[in-house]
Parts: structure tokens; sequence; C-alpha cells
């Protein structure tokens, strides 16, 4: 059963003690463990900033500077020096828009595509020699836990996709209607309008 905010209410309180367990649990790395784990990785090669950027252009596709200023929420001023220092490493390139060639678009260049699939091989590597300490029904039991929730998280981001569309569609009815109504408005009012052309 997935439970979300909608459904948490029909839960028993058994189960909603069980989930608050393994959101705990879930969520038990903090701050200070997900930077030491980060440094770990990546072997200092890398800021977070830089990390940041990267994710963004990886998630995203090719930003304008404005664009990944605001997203980063710093000034175009200082998206342009971190940019700068990321271009010079081989991390990020700078090149203009096709439809708008006014327009610098910043994606990532191979030197930070190479440097994501090398911070992935090390957390690989270092998730598999942490998992190499538990036992054979241990992993089974993780596994089994971890294939449910990939499904109930894609299940609630299609249900989520579905709701958004709905109300979009919704919103565009409602807008086309609201014109609809006005044009008929304003043909009545002239037509009750004394001295209007007939």
């Amino acid at each position: 059963m997935i439970i979300d905010a909608g459904q948490s209410g029909s839960a028993s309180p058994r189960q909603r003690s069980l989930v608050d367990e393994v959101v705990d649990e879930l969520t038990s790395w903090g701050p200070k463990d997900f930077i030491g784990a980060f440094q770990r990785w990546h072997a200092g090669a890398l800021s977070l900033m830089h990390l940041n950027v990267l994710i963004l252009l990886e998630s995203t596709g090719p930003l304008p500077m404005n664009r990944l200023a605001e997203a980063l929420d710093i000034s175009v001023a200082s998206v342009t020096g971190v940019v700068d220092r990321m271009e010079a490493r081989g991390l990020v390139a700078r090149r203009r828009d096709d439809t708008d060639r006014r327009v610098i678009l910043v994606e990532p260049a191979e030197g930070g595509r190479q440097l994501f699939a090398e911070i992935d091989a090390r957390r690989r590597k270092a998730l598999g020699k942490l998992l190499g300490t538990l036992s054979d029904k241990d992993l089974r039991g993780l596994l089994g836990g971890h294939k449910a929730l990939r499904k109930a998280r894609s299940e609630f981001a299609n249900r989520l996709a579905a709701e958004e569309l709905e109300q979009t569609v919704s919103r565009a009815k409602a807008a086309r209607l609201e014109k609809i109504d006005g044009v008929f408005a304003r043909g009545r009012a002239r037509a009750t309008t004394p001295g209007s052309a007939e």
C-alpha cells in the first residue's frame, strides 16, 4: 500500500509508526555525513557550488546565465565568475543559442560529464563495500524494499503528472470560457447601448 499525505488518515496507527521509522532511517544522514561522503567521493576535485551548477545543467539542459543565476540564487556577476572558473577547468562550456544569437547558454562540457562518471564510480564502490558487510538475508530485504520504493516513487510521480495535466487543461478551459463570456458580454452591452450600430 502506498501511503502519501492523502492516504495517511486511513493508515492504522501501527502502519503510521512503521512509516515514521522507515522515514527516520531513510533520512538519517545529516549534513555533516553528506558533506563527508561527498568529499570522499569527489576527492576534493569539486566545490559544492560547482556540483550545484553541474546538477542543474544535467537536469535542465543548457541554461542562459540569468536563469542559472536565478536557480542558484546568486547574482549574474557571481555566476559569471563561477562559470569562468568551471570553463577554465573544462567542466562547462558556453555557446550561443541557436534561436537567439544574443543569448549565451551554459552547458556541461566533457570534463563535467567525466567528473560525474568518476563521482558515481567512487560512490558505487563505497556503497558496495558497505553493503558487503550485510548478510544475504539483509541484502535481499534491502533490495526488495528499494524496488518497492522505486515503484511507489514512479507511481506517485505519474499520478502527480496526471493531476498537473488535468489542472492545466482545466485552467485552459476556464480561460477560454471566460474569453467567450467576455465576447458575449461586450456584444450584449453594445446591443443595449443607445446609439450603437445595429
